[in-house]
């Protein structure tokens, strides 16, 4: 069976992990009567998930990609799936000046990416 390329598996590893990230980080706002230090717990837990995905990601994906474009594959897929988990599980709405700024982080994206001559 061939090995998938790298590319695939760090952005795969990465979107994982982000998938548990932002749950850790925003999932408990659906729980506002829930003490402070049980949410905290529970996000440690989650984000230890996320851990066992992402630094193999930056691992694996690092050689191929620079430090640069990894951070950037990273942010640009943190909010594509916060984007989603907001309207989705949030139930909160995007709004113009919301996909405007993310258009710009977009933009940036490509500059990192370029290769200038």
């Amino acid at each position: 069976m061939p090995s998938l390329p790298i590319p695939v598996i760090t952005i795969g590893l990465l979107l994982a992990s982000n998938i548990f990230m932002t749950f850790a980080w925003y999932g408990h706002l659906k729980y506002k009567s829930v003490a402070l230090v049980t949410v905290v717990l529970v996000s440690w837990g989650i984000a230890f998930f996320e851990y066992l995905l992402q630094v193999p990601a930056n691992r694996i994906g690092h050689g191929y990609f620079n430090a640069a474009e990894l951070k950037t594959i990273q942010e640009v897929i943190t909010l594509s799936v916060f984007a989603v988990f907001s309207v989705l599980y949030l139930k909160e709405p995007l709004s113009w000046n919301h996909l405007v700024g993310f258009g710009f982080i977009a933009v940036g994206a490509f500059f990192i990416f370029h290769k200038w001559a």
